[in-house]
């Protein structure tokens, strides 16, 4: 069946995802890491997401970029 309407299946912020993860893998390849902060750091964090459009990892990657010294190389 044809899709004439140009709409697809899927999550909308799939693509997103995608850019955002190659842009991490141009620098080299990435590792998780969890932590607990408590439930009202967390709604801190959330709104503070939400407000500046972005996502709870780019934020916490521009923190660390901003704060912590790259190691020497």
């Amino acid at each position: 069946m044809s899709n004439k309407l140009g709409l697809s299946a899927g999550r909308p912020s799939e693509n997103r995802k995608k850019q955002a993860l190659a842009a991490i893998n141009d620098e080299g390849r990435t590792v998780r890491v969890n932590f607990d902060v408590s439930e009202e750091e967390h709604l801190r964090l959330k709104l503070f997401a939400v407000k500046s459009r972005r996502t709870v990892a780019e934020i916490m990657r521009e923190l660390i970029d901003k704060n912590i010294p790259k190691l020497s190389e």
